[in-house]
């Protein structure tokens, strides 16, 4: 018994250790994106769309690998289902965003994929030069946001967005805004959820990086089948078609997480 106990110390102590070696390490890489890997690839030929596209590239590869050197350490483990169904043209993924780094995952995931982001990020010295580079869109609020929202996914561009703008609590089942149902109905091919689960919770909304659970974390990401937005589109006028796709997205995401919850019980 005490064995035990103290091997559960060790690795407990092991994963706050390697969490915050991984944190350094992430906005290490951020400050090296900035001073060294985009000045160089500036150097490179091609017009504003070949170099946005790069910037893409290279940031979703090193957040991928940032994700894996978390597993190597013992951080976390993850599983995707669906992931081939990802990044398509004209494609919009909807996502619940119970963590931290929900959007490290999916830009991952998705090579060349634009993302509504924090409008934070665009002031933080480690995420501001990643997220100009690639012209990742600012979740301000205004119109604006979501006229470039739109005519990315018109100009077939896949976009990561979060309903929920926000991280929600444990808990609490997400509440989902407006404006991603209006972007869809505006701008998107089909679009696709996709239901993020982390158990047990970690970094979520004003929870300290430090703050490690007693156990290592497991993400799960499952890819829903595709939503149809014309569908919603032909229900009536904007306004109208746009409640209804929420209320349907919304209602989808709420019955597969309290699914999960009634598992785990």
């Amino acid at each position: 018994m005490a064995t035990y106990v103290v091997k559960t110390a060790n690795a407990y102590y092991w994963r706050l250790l390697a969490t915050a070696i991984s944190f350094v390490l992430f906005g290490f890489g951020c400050l090296c994106l900035r001073l060294v890997i985009f000045p160089l690839l500036s150097c490179l030929p091609g017009d504003a769309l070949r170099q946005r596209e790069r910037a893409r590239y290279t940031v979703s590869r090193l957040f991928w690998l940032f994700i894996r050197f978390m597993a190597r350490l013992g951080v976390l483990t993850y599983d995707v289902q669906g992931a081939e169904r990802l990044g398509r043209p004209g494609q919009m993924i909807i996502a619940n965003h119970p963590s931290l780094i929900d959007v490290v995952f999916l830009i991952g995931l998705v090579r060349n994929a634009n993302c509504v982001v924090k409008q934070s990020l665009w002031q933080n010295p480690f995420t501001r030069s990643p997220v100009r580079a690639t012209q990742y869109i600012s979740n301000d609020g205004s119109i604006d946001m979501l006229d470039k929202a739109a005519e990315a996914l018109q100009q077939g561009q896949t976009l990561i967005i979060f309903p929920e703008g926000t991280r929600t609590p444990p808990g609490h089942m997400p509440a989902f805004h407006r404006g991603a149902a209006a972007i869809a109905l505006r701008g998107a091919k089909i679009l696709t959820p996709v239901v993020i689960k982390v158990s047990p919770t970690t970094l979520t909304k004003a929870e300290p990086w430090y703050r490690i659970p007693k156990r290592r974390v497991h993400f799960s990401f499952c890819v829903g089948a595709d939503i149809d937005p014309n569908a919603f589109a032909a229900a009536g006028p904007p306004p109208k078609a746009s409640r209804l796709l929420n209320d349907f997205v919304h209602d989808y995401f709420i019955k597969e997480l309290a699914t999960d919850e009634r598992s785990t019980q």
